[in-house]
């Protein structure tokens, strides 16, 4: 059956084919990664009860570069047939007039395709949102839709293409708060995967105003990732290889701007952009980063393979943590990916233990890190890695363990249990 087919509400008894719509433009000049993946059409499905708002949602929808319309349904029980039939790779949902009777279908269409599911309402009710959201939507989208708003969301699920196309593994280290060691753990861990790998490992540097991955490792960039993002149209691998610099470990580094204004020009469309490009030159791209909530960093979580999220055990960074998590699964993030790792431990913590934290946040502690000061300020004040600076330390030795099993990843144990918290939960609810 042809592509470009709906489902008629004067023909209920099979999908009947509509005239194509003129095709739109190619997505903007930043977003343009690999010309071949991207200049696809981003296909949808919309459901739409509603034939007041069939024209408008159309529009809407057509008026987003490499947007394209591949079927519209009517009626719930249809949906997922619908998303099964045609190779999709968005689907609008309008909930109104009646969300409740929609949920359960969403709930089917997320479990069961690869399709970025938007939804629409005139509601903004908090309760609604979070619930469509639990149930894994990747875009809740207030109607009227701001046009501006879904071709965003259109341009994440382009980039999130090209990324599922990319050989190399994405992964990001987040801080849960400042001081946690995110830097350290992330320059280490690309030196270590560096020394594992087959292929070649970069580092990227995501704090785009304070950033010190140069400094943890001693180099001095001529380029940065300001110039890769501002001159997106030239994003060819002979460029991005001039603007990396070797480090004596092997692995190579992308330094931040070198100034708060170039910091500002960076859009969240150019850096992952930028990242989909480096993951089809690497085996490994790690991020010191994203540092904010803000669209560039939940761009990059949308396309990141592993999520290591840094804590230590003090209460305000377990806070921290605990709003990070929330933030992620409301917004629909696959929180499988997200990993714990606990900096710092050994040391005297009061009564907070890492076991609590496992508790608090709900996901088990995927790695410690033991508190060698002395080994880790000395291999950064030098700018060396701790491979080479420290190699015997129980610091190195934590994160090689980190860097191993990322690489080759043991069999699955089951967590999923590991969802309740504990006493010390009520300290976090408190708050």
């Amino acid at each position: 059956m042809p592509d470009d087919w709906t489902r008629s509400g004067s023909n209920r008894t099979g999908f009947v084919p509509r005239v194509p719509a003129t095709d739109p433009p190619l997505l903007t000049t930043c977003e343009r990664v690999t010309i071949e993946s991207m200049a696809q059409d981003v296909r949808f499905i919309v459901f739409n009860p509603e034939e007041e708002l069939t024209r408008p949602l159309r529009a809407l929808i057509h008026g987003c570069d490499s947007a394209k319309i591949v079927a519209e349904v009517e009626e719930a029980a249809l949906l997922l047939q619908a998303a099964r039939q045609f190779p999709v790779d968005a689907i609008v949902v309008n909930l109104d007039p009646n969300p409740d009777a929609i949920l359960p279908a969403i709930g089917e269409l997320v479990q069961e395709t690869s399709a970025a599911v938007f939804a629409t309402s005139r509601s903004t009710d908090g309760p609604l949102i979070l619930k469509v959201m639990r149930l894994g939507v990747r875009e809740f989208l207030p109607y009227p839709i701001e046009q501006e708003s879904l071709q965003e969301a259109v341009s994440r699920v382009a980039m999130q293409r090209v990324a599922n196309t990319a050989s190399g593994k994405l992964i990001t280290v987040m801080g849960a708060s400042g001081g946690v060691g995110a830097t350290m753990l992330a320059a280490n861990l690309a030196s270590e995967l560096a020394d594992l790998a087959d292929g070649r490992v970069t580092v990227v540097d995501l704090d785009y105003r304070f950033g010190q991955v140069a400094t943890f490792l001693d180099v001095e960039p001529t380029y940065t990732l300001a110039d890769l993002c501002n001159s997106p149209e030239q994003l060819e691998p002979q460029i991005v290889e001039r603007t990396l610099v070797r480090h004596s470990s092997g692995l190579h580094v992308l330094s931040r701007p070198a100034n708060f204004a170039q910091a500002e020009t960076i859009t969240a469309a150019s850096c992952t952009g930028l990242l989909t490009c480096l993951q089809q030159m690497n085996e490994y791209v790690i991020t010191d980063g994203p540092i904010r909530s803000d669209p560039s960093a939940r761009s990059v979580l949308d396309i990141c393979d592993v999520n290591l999220l840094v804590v230590h055990l003090l209460i305000p960074s377990v806070r921290n943590a605990a709003r990070i998590i929330e933030a992620m699964r409301e917004g629909g993030y696959n929180l499988e990916r997200t990993k714990l790792i606990c900096n710092r431990t050994g040391k005297e913590s009061g009564s907070l233990s890492v076991e609590d934290v496992s508790e608090t946040l709900g996901l088990p502690v995927y790695a410690s890190v033991p508190d060698e000061w002395a080994a880790v300020s000395g291999a950064i004040n030098l700018g060396e890695a701790l491979r080479s600076h420290s190699p015997k330390s129980k610091a190195r030795a934590a994160i090689r363990e980190i860097a191993e099993r990322l690489h080759a990843p043991p069999p699955e144990s089951d967590d999923k249990d590991n969802r309740k918290k504990g006493l010390i939960g009520r300290i976090f609810a408190a708050s």
